[in-house]
This record gives C-alpha cells, structure tokens and sequence, in this order.
C-alpha cells in the first residue's frame, strides 16, 4: 500500500531543512500528503488545569510566545516544502508537548518522519526518549534521520536488519513502497544459528521470497559476529554503503534493553544513516 500521508516533525532545530528535505522527497515520489506538525511544548495537562480555574496569570503570555516559536518552524517547513515541489502539504499547529502530540498525530499517517536526539542541541521540551517513544506509541512506522547525516538521497541502497521477528516483520512490510523505488535491497541475517526456530532451512530466504513477489530485487548476507549485533549493523552498512536500515523496534523488552542494551538502544544511539522502525 502506497504512503498517502507523511507526516514530518517540525522544530527549530538546525537539522529541520535536512529532515523536511527527506519527507519532501517521499512525499513526491509517493505522491503522498505533507503534514507538517510543530507542538508548543504546552501539555494538554495544564489545558485541562485551566478549564478547571486553576489559571496561572501567565498562562496566556507563555502560549502566545510558544505557539509564535512553533508557527516560526512552521513558515520555514512552508518555505522548504515549496521549494521542493511537493504537490500536496499543510502546516499544523499542535497545543501539546512533543512526545503526546507528535505520536497522536502520527496515529493519522502512513509514515511519520522525526529526528534523531542531539545531544549538541539539546531543546528544553524535546527529551533524548523522543524517537523511541513516538517509535513505539504513535502506531504507524517512522522514519528517524540522524542528526550527523548529510546525505538528502535516501532509500536507493537498504539494508534490511531480519531476525523474523514480528517487530521486523512489520517493519518490512511497512517498507514495501520503499524498497520497491530501492536500487538495491540486502536482507542482513546475524547469527541465525542463535535462534534456529525462527528462521527456515536458509536464514534469509524466506523474507527474500516475499519480497521478490512484490518485484523487489533482494541480496541475502548471513553474518556471523562476537560484538553488539547493532555495531555489527553500523559496520556492515558503512562496508555496503547503505543509505537507509530497516528493523524492528524492540523485540525483546524495552526494560531488558534499556538495562542491558540492544540493537534498537544502539541504533537509536548510533545511527549514522536514516533508519526505518516499526513496533
């Protein structure tokens, strides 16, 4: 099923115009709809605070300068979509903090668009948890571009990170319309061996399978590694030259991941090329 909606997160941030390029560039090759969504960080918690008499005398004055902030991003998101040629988009202003607003809106898109954490840019209302959290509460897939990246040409070069999981299962599937536009698309199995029940007699070739019925064109590489399997995806995509990684999010725990790590926890961390995820 083709995108028809794409939503982009919009902030003042100085990755904005990178982020908005790579929406603009789906939303145009899906001929899709670009919802560009900026919140004022103002928790619907206090609106209800207000509508109960509990008005701080400063209430107004504070929304009037978050909500300008955000209409600033806005115009910019404006400018660049135009810039861009992209048919179809509209600006939205959301009276919510990013977390909440954010994967609420993304309950309403096909794709969802945000940035990585950057801890050289840190925002007062935009936490290090936003990517994983819109990732694992907003019910669509997202796409998360790392703040490092530099290349706006995304999705001709896939890797695909596949332990038959039903978290990256759903991620491939979600990625359809991507890896079908794909020059090239490579399935990464990692020490099959580990979970002999989860795979067929040849790691890999069932998911190949399926996606060359969609006329997808699919390399399959199994990976035998002794390091954290996300480092081993960060080395193999810059070996292969990949532009873009697909995978699930958390398949094991969030709370065993955030103890002990993982490959969601080190991508998110890590990233150095746009990553695809699906919960």
């Amino acid at each position: 099923m083709p995108y028809k909606t794409i939503l982009v997160h919009v902030d003042g941030s100085s990755h904005l115009d990178h982020r908005v390029g790579i929406a603009a560039k789906l939303a145009i090759a899906e001929g899709a709809h670009l919802v560009g969504a900026a919140v004022t960080g103002v928790s619907k918690i206090v609106y209800e605070s207000v509508a109960f008499g509990q008005v701080d005398p400063y209430f107004d004055k504070y929304l009037k300068i978050a909500q300008d902030r955000a209409n600033q991003a806005l115009d910019r998101f404006e400018a660049l979509a135009n810039a861009a040629g992209v048919a179809s988009f509209e600006r939205r202003l959301v009276d919510d903090e990013p977390l909440g607003g954010i994967s609420v809106q993304g309950r309403y898109a096909d794709l969802a668009i945000i940035g990585q954490f950057d801890p050289e840019e840190p925002s007062p209302m935009l936490y290090g948890n936003f990517p994983e959290y819109v990732a694992m509460n907003c019910g669509c897939p997202v796409l998360i571009v790392p703040y490092a990246a530099e290349r706006m040409q995304t999705g001709d070069n896939v890797l695909i990170a596949w332990n038959a999981s039903a978290e990256s299962t759903r991620a491939v599937h979600s990625a359809i319309p991507i890896l079908r536009r794909a020059k090239i698309v490579r399935v990464a199995v990692f020490n099959p061996n580990d979970l002999p029940d989860a795979h067929g007699e040849q790691p890999g070739a069932d998911i190949a399978l399926f996606l060359a019925r969609h006329g997808i064109k699919v390399e399959v590489t199994q990976e035998a590694s002794d390091i954290d399997v996300g480092e081993a995806l960060l080395s193999l995509a810059a070996d292969l030259g990949s532009d873009m990684m697909i995978m699930g999010c958390y398949g094991h725990s969030r709370f065993r991941e955030v103890l002990l790590g993982g490959v969601t926890r080190t991508m998110l961390n890590s990233m150095t090329v746009p990553v695809f995820m699906a919960h």
